[in-house]
């Protein structure tokens, strides 16, 4: 009999903003009504079928506040908003954001919702009609198959079809409300009936052997570029697997002892951490196995692979002094429900798939001498079905009942796959599910950028500074876990992605400022801009276009000393971050160049004078981002510049404008670099400075300092 493990990783970041407490993205929210209830619930059923969830705990405390009605998302405070008092903000947002589905099988087949689809590419406007009804389908297409097809409630608002009142948005609401609270104790009974194992994943999911040393990517990319600072915390790696089994005790009633790695992210370092933490299984990607049998897999035609006997079974390997189970997936197998079924009728694939695993089953018994095969089937459990009719319904239920009743098969939980004899690995092969490296979490100059800022907070967690209520000081260590992530460093580089890639690095950085506010120490100039550099805004600021003749006195001396000046314009751009502040900003207007005896030259302009912006407590800084950082700061004085200016070798005045000269050199420039920077405006509160405004907003202002040889003509743009 062939043992076939399946096991459906379910997984989100952590969207919260801990001081906000918004939810920044609604994932958590969506995916638990489209499939984390209904997953469980099909067990029931095949009850002969047994399956692994490996359910991740920072997906799972979210799910919590969702359930519980004390978690809020902007998608879903604005699917609740009366439609007729949506503001022209709102159904800009409305319009960007609430077609987010795929659109062949969870927009298209709804006629309603293509047609608001359709309707949004022409351009029509969108009446008050049409805006609510298209706050009922960016929810209802989300909905569980079960709640679609045997809900009388949901099943009357799909019929419906238009016309929705703002009755209906709160029926459907107590409905999401109900479906919410339905899946953890879905998931609690199928672990009572013995139907279900959940194994859990560290609890904001980051890559383990990362947060034990950086260096472990040398390994397999000896010749790459680092991040500046080494990571070297295997105490984080262990707080985050005790946070989790915690985590799973209390929600599930026992201790999980089997563990997804994020990403199947291994390495000697984490093995003697996983099994400290009472884990006896956990798993990873085949080409791990490969790379550390030294040896390689390959496949035929039809997709068998070469050498079953070592593929299908379980291991124990061994590092540190402990053991661990460990099962390598079928990285081929399971690519096939991920990311090629959805395009075959369900009875189709699930039939191909069941011939296959038959097929390799029988091949292991062969090589073996009549040994039974444990197959490890490991994917993502949610964003696949999207793709397949009837949310994966059909093919699920097809692969069930073929499984359920095979005569050569048999499903297990991965921990009924482990509990036989294994052969030792001394030693496991450090990497990932992908490409059997760490790549694409280190790999990219955004990512070693990113991980220089967790290692400057997490070393600002433990240096001496401002004494801090203890309940600040353990809020800053759970900002900075956060952002340890491994979703954060998925979105940076060149490898992957999305429609929300500035909303994953806005929050990355934003959870690495709130630790430092919780701690009272000045927040570093680069958690304020953009750590993509794959993309950026192209017309938000206009580059100079010569030589500019400043002369540094605050007032408006000559039409032409700030001509050919370059600018960034807030009246223009009206970044995001200005939308939602209710005081009126400090500085409007950026001018910047570089004057013949070359020293970059600021120009900075408010609705009132700087002068009196100063007086009153602001304090402006040109804050230095690349080639080094660097802070000069302007502060109110009784001078006849009236300012004061931190940097010996710049000049400063402050009046109706302020006006600022720095040599390059003494920025450590020199024709030919580039410059990055922002104006920072902040005010002092009890002492500690206090970030007001920053421009621009999310991304530096980059310059070329010229060389002798510019002008005009030649630098013109």
């Amino acid at each position: 009999m062939t043992r076939v493990a399946l096991l459906w990783h379910m997984h989100q970041p952590y969207y919260e903003d801990l001081v906000t407490r918004e939810h920044i993205l609604p994932w958590v929210r969506l995916h638990a009504l489209k499939d984390y209830y209904g997953m469980a619930a099909l067990l029931r059923e095949f009850p002969g079928v047994r399956v692994t969830f490996n359910l991740v705990p920072s997906l799972l405390v979210q799910l919590e506040a969702f359930a519980e009605d004390r978690a809020r998302d902007p998608f879903l405070a604005l699917s609740l908003k009366p439609a007729a008092e949506l503001t022209e903000a709102d159904i800009a947002f409305v319009l960007e954001h609430f077609f987010h589905a795929q659109r062949q099988r969870m927009i298209d087949v709804f006629p309603r919702y293509r047609e608001l689809l359709d309707k949004r590419g022409s351009r029509a406007p969108f009446l008050v009609d049409d805006l609510r009804d298209l706050q009922v389908w960016h929810k209802l297409a989300w909905f569980d198959p079960f709640y679609l097809d045997t809900d009388e409630r949901t099943r009357g608002l799909v019929a419906k079809g238009r016309n929705y009142t703002e009755d209906d948005k709160q029926t459907l609401r107590v409905v999401e409300l109900e479906l919410l609270n339905r899946v953890i104790p879905e998931y609690r009974d199928g672990v009572a009936r013995g139907q279900i194992e959940v194994s859990t994943s560290p609890f904001y999911h980051p890559i383990l052997p990362l947060l034990c040393d950086t260096d472990i990517y040398l390994r397999t990319h000896p010749a790459s570029a680092m991040p500046s600072r080494r990571f070297q915390h295997p105490e984080d790696a262990t707080e985050q697997l005790e946070r989790a089994a915690a985590c799973h005790e209390r929600l599930f009633g026992r201790r999980p002892v089997g563990l997804w790695p994020s990403e199947g992210s291994v390495s000697d370092a984490m093995v003697p951490l996983a099994a400290a933490a009472g884990f006896r299984w956990m798993a990873t990607d085949e080409q791990i196995l490969a790379n550390t049998l030294g040896i390689g897999f390959s496949r035929d035609g039809a997709g068998r692979v070469d050498q079953p006997e070592r593929l299908y079974t379980p291991y124990r390997v061994s590092a540190g002094g402990r053991e661990i189970g460990c099962v390598f997936r079928d990285h081929a197998l399971s690519d096939l429900i991920g990311f090629v079924y959805s395009g075959w009728s369900p009875d189709a694939a699930a039939a191909d798939f069941v011939n296959r695993l038959v097929e390799a089953g029988r091949a292991y018994s062969a090589r073996t001498g009549g040994e039974e095969a444990l197959i490890p089937i490991i994917l993502d459990g949610e964003n696949a079905w999207e793709h397949f009719e009837g949310g994966g319904r059909p093919f699920l239920r097809a692969l069930y009942g073929h499984l359920e009743h095979h005569p050569e098969l048999t499903t297990v939980t991965m921990s009924e796959g482990c509990d036989r004899s294994a052969p030792k690995l001394d030693g496991i092969f450090p990497g990932s599910w992908i490409d059997s490296n760490f790549y694409i979490w280190i790999g990219h100059r955004d990512d070693q950028r990113a991980w220089d800022q967790v290692s400057a907070a997490r070393d600002a967690l433990v240096a001496e500074g401002p004494a801090v209520e203890p309940a600040a000081r353990a809020a800053a260590r759970e900002e900075v876990l956060i952002a340890e992530g491994s979703d954060w460093f998925w979105w940076y580089g060149d490898d992957h992605s999305s429609d929300h890639d500035e909303a994953f690095d806005d929050l990355f950085r934003r959870h690495l400022r709130n630790a430092y506010r919780l701690l009272e120490r000045s927040i570093p100039d680069d958690l304020f801009v953009s750590n993509i550099t794959t993309a950026g805004p192209t017309d938000d600021v206009r580059p100079p276009a010569g030589w500019i003749a400043p002369v540094v006195d605050g007032r408006d001396t000559s039409y032409f000393e700030w001509l050919g000046a370059g600018s960034y314009d807030l009246r223009r751009t009206a970044g995001a971050m200005h939308q939602i502040e209710a005081a009126p900003a400090v500085v409007t207007s950026v001018r910047f160049g570089f004057n013949r005896d070359l020293e970059l030259c600021l120009r900075l302009e408010g609705p009132a004078p700087m002068s009196g912006q100063l007086a009153a407590g602001y304090e402006l800084t040109l804050a230095v981002l690349e080639p080094e950082p660097r802070q000069i700061q302007v502060i109110s004085s009784e001078s006849d510049n009236g300012c004061y200016v931190n940097y010996a070798q710049a000049r400063a005045a402050a009046g109706v404008c302020l006006e600022l000269a720095v040599p390059v050199a003494a920025l450590g420039l020199a024709p030919g670099a580039v410059l990055a920077f922002t104006v920072a405006v902040t005010r002092r509160t009890g002492g500690v400075p206090v970030a007001v405004d920053r421009l621009p907003d999310g991304y530096p202002i980059r310059v070329t300092v010229p060389g002798p040889g510019f002008d005009a003509a030649t630098w013109r743009v």
